[in-house]
C-alpha cells in the first residue's frame, strides 16, 4: 500500500481514482437488458462510443451527451441511477 501511496503522491493522482466503483451486488437476472439499456440512453440523447461492463457491477459509457459534451459514465445497472461521471 505505501508503493500505490507513493506512486500516487509523486503522480498527482488520488488514491480514490484506483479504487474500483461498485454499482450493484445484485443479482444479473435482475439488471437491465443492456440493449434496452442502451436504446434508452440513446434515446435520451448521448451517443455511445464504448459500453462495457466493470468488474464492479456497473453498466459504463464513454461517448458524448445530448450537448456534446465528452463522458465517462458509472450506471447502478438494476436502478439506472448514476453512480459516477465525469463529463468534459
Amino acid at each position: 500500500m505505501r508503493i500505490i501511496a507513493l506512486i500516487a503522491m509523486t503522480t498527482g493522482l488520488h488514491l480514490s481514482l484506483l479504487a474500483a466503483t461498485d454499482c450493484t451486488k445484485e443479482d444479473k437476472s435482475k439488471w437491465i437488458d443492456q440493449t434496452k439499456f442502451q436504446a434508452d440512453l440513446k434515446a435520451e440523447g448521448y451517443k455511445i462510443k464504448i459500453f462495457k461492463v466493470t468488474k464492479g457491477n456497473c453498466y459504463e459509457i464513454y461517448g458524448t451527451n445530448k450537448d456534446g459534451k465528452k463522458v465517462e459514465i458509472y450506471f447502478n445497472p438494476v436502478t439506472a441511477g448514476i453512480v459516477k461521471s465525469n463529463i468534459r
